[in-house]
């Protein structure tokens, strides 16, 4: 915080805001707000709106809830005690909440100190709006940032407490209610937290809102002012007494677009929200002051683009300006303007239209810039557009090989909620006690309904819904049929997932997994054995029976697979030494037909988790492969692929489940390549 104080840009900013407070006396302070809580402290009251109405006061001066109220009194009150001007207080409470506001958009944008402080402190909107207008809506607007701070770090109780904070601040902020429940729903990570923004929301209406229906004449300032009605000022008139509001028609259309997106990220969701805040000040004959609540949206996008944002919104800033100042000056009777403007004789030059011109220019420059900051933030998104399809990982091996673990694996990072699996044993033409079973074995292609298995993989690639059956090992027999929809990810295993061309070009990643053979029996022996009710001498069996289909069908799909992970025992004599004082030790050796950033995995595996790593490059650089040893914890493994791949993370679970040893050593060099295949993606 030092630091910001200490920047050359702080000082004139807080300079210019202190001469404002003390040289200026904006009417609506004067004559509606310090009145009102002048009033509210002489006789204190907890319906401080009715005891106004009964001295006499106006019915419209102070139009908002019990938050608004709160943060006004406590220096109202101050200085009240020292015999100080009220209108003081009132604006030395704009003034902390500007520099709270200023320190949240920090926190929320860290590193960027200069740009932060030329698009927010030094905003020609905040200082004129707030100190020379002496609107309020800095306190929603900060009450919103905050709402919007906890969302982004999945702290949604506080979320929805500060939400319905800045509701009962300034009603107009229930616009942003739809898109925070959109942004909740619509992420299937964040959906199960969505009961908990329900929760703080529902916690903060009864603290904050339920007391403030019980003041009729709140309620009767809040539903009877004015400003509600602007809304519906531009209208398409279809005869008939029928009119289409444009301003309403632009925001339902903005809502649709965010539902419409299949997983909303944070960024996608506060450039919506914005937009659609944009939009709404921008099309109606809107309050100087509400000109603030499109302040993060622009703050955001200027602090993380180039210069063109900047000069956009400055340009913006000084026509916002112009035409306030001209408004207000037109505006003589209704609004009583400063001395301060007065003494400056501001006029319009000759011809009614300047006015109009000036905000003509205002509104077509933030139009631009609402078309601007969609075609960056959202329409060029990489989750946007990442999010768009589902991401299909195709795993393949031999009976045993840890298809169904490795899979778990997966989903445990991704969460259950985004993935959806699809079984290739699911697809078996007959049950076991079929007699086919005699003459052919499950690793045969030709006992499977390998087509139905492409076809059911093309519709959940699709986003469509399927009709699938399960097939239960124990009994041996498949299920009815029952649903299942897609999802973010898709996950399709089996004997033959990279059998046929078309399932091979269904998926965005193919894994073959080529376990040791010692250790595919021994593995197998104890699944099926303790797992699947079969015997010991049944299964013995079935390795000699299935040996040449898995020569024939299974094993050659390995040279089709983008990533084949190869378990092996750390010694080839270790299983025959096998007992409980000498557990199993493997090694893991991993080859990749894409390659990937190899010398960073590398550094990351030797340096964070500790671990042996011999790498080998074909004479083409079209293949890598590593060979790893060693123990690792989840630990380690969740900061090397912090380190890998950062931005992968924002498709993960809120707590991806990492595993220990060499089943997490997959799971991390599997997100390498997701990560690698997701960037290909933006290429085509």
């Amino acid at each position: 915080m030092k630091k910001l104080f200490l920047h050359p840009f702080f000082l004139p900013g807080l300079l210019v805001r202190s001469l404002l407070i003390f040289a200026v006396s904006p009417t609506p302070v004067t004559d509606w707000y310090v009145p009102f809580l002048g009033a509210s402290t002489d006789h204190f009251t907890l319906d401080p709106w009715g005891a106004w109405v009964e001295q006499g006061g106006a019915p419209v001066v102070f139009p908002y809830g019990y938050i608004m109220w709160l943060t006004f009194l406590p220096l109202t009150l101050f200085c009240k005690g020292l015999g100080l001007p009220l209108s003081y207080g009132y604006s030395l409470t704009l003034l902390g909440v500007d520099f709270a506001l200023l320190l949240l958009l920090r926190r929320m944008i860290p590193g960027r100190d200069r740009r932060l402080l030329v698009t927010y402190w030094l905003s020609p909107i905040v200082i004129v709006a707030s100190y020379l207008f002496g609107f309020n809506d800095l306190v929603p607007v900060s009450l919103l940032a905050l709402s919007l701070y906890w969302a982004k770090r999945s702290k949604l109780t506080l979320s929805g407490m500060a939400c319905i904070a800045a509701i009962s601040a300034k009603l107009s902020m229930v616009l942003a209610l739809p898109f925070f429940l959109i942004y909740l729903y619509r992420n299937r990570k964040l959906r199960q937290l969505l009961a908990q923004f329900i929760k703080g929301f529902t916690i903060g209406a009864i603290a904050m809102v339920l007391p403030f229906l019980f003041s009729n004449a709140g309620l009767h300032m809040l539903l009877n002012n004015p400003e509600m009605g602007k809304v519906y000022r531009l209208t398409f008139n279809l005869g008939d007494n029928i009119q289409i509001y444009l301003v309403p028609l632009v925001y339902l259309v903005m809502l649709y677009s965010a539902w419409r997106v299949r997983r909303l990220n944070f960024e996608l969701f506060h450039a919506m929200m914005g937009i659609a805040f944009l939009l709404v000040v921008l099309l109606t004959p809107a309050s100087p002051g509400w000109f603030i609540w499109v302040l993060p949206l622009l703050v955001t996008f200027q602090a993380t683009s180039d210069r063109l944002p900047i000069f956009l919104t400055a340009v913006f800033s000084v026509l916002y300006v112009l035409s306030s100042l001209l408004l207000t000056h037109h505006d003589l009777t209704a609004f009583k303007p400063m001395a301060f403007l007065s003494a400056f004789h501001l006029s319009a030059p000759p011809g009614g239209n300047f006015t109009s011109l000036i905000h003509t220019a205002m509104v077509a420059t933030g139009l631009v810039l609402a078309y601007l900051i969609w075609g960056v933030t959202v329409s060029r998104n990489d989750y946007f557009r990442l999010s768009r399809k589902p991401f299909v990982i195709g795993i393949a091996g031999d009976s045993g090989a840890g298809k169904d673990a490795f899979s778990d694996a997966l989903k445990g990072l991704f969460g259950n909620h985004s993935v959806t699996t699809l079984s290739g044993d699911d697809y078996h033409l007959w049950d076991r006690q079929k007699p086919m079973w005699q003459v052919m074995t499950h690793l045969n292609p030709m006992a499977n309904d390998l087509e139905g298995f492409a076809s059911d993989v093309v519709a959940l690639t699709d986003g469509k819904s399927i009709q699938s059956r399960h097939y239960d090992h124990q009994t041996g027999r498949m299920s009815h049929p029952f649903r299942i929809k897609s999802n973010d990810i898709i996950i399709a295993s089996g004997l033959h997932a990279l059998y046929l061309p078309i399932l091979r070009e269904c998926y965005n990643l193919s894994v073959y997994l080529d376990i040791d053979e010692g250790l595919r029996r021994h593995f197998k022996l104890l699944r099926d054995v303790h797992k699947r009710g079969h015997t010991a001498e049944s299964v013995l069996a079935s390795f000699n029976k299935r040996e040449p289909d898995s020569q024939r069908f299974i094993r050659p799909q390995a040279s089709h697979a983008d990533l084949v992970l190869s378990l092996q025992p750390i010694h080839p004599r270790m299983l025959e030494e096998l007992t409980g004082k000498h557990p199993l030790r493997f090694k893991l050796v991993t080859r990749s037909r894409h390659g990937l950033n190899e010398r960073s995995l590398t550094r990351q595996l030797v340096g964070i988790c500790g671990l042996h790593v011999d790498m080998v490059v074909n004479q083409n650089a079209s293949e890598v492969e590593f060979t790893i040893e060693g123990e690792t914890s989840a630990q380690d493994i969740a900061l090397a692929a912090q380190m890998i791949c950062p931005h992968i993370f924002e498709f993960l679970d809120i707590h991806p489940k990492w595993q220990d040893g060499v089943t997490g050593l997959m799971q991390l060099i599997t997100i390498s390549h997701i990560n690698q295949s997701l960037l290909r993606r933006l290429i085509w």
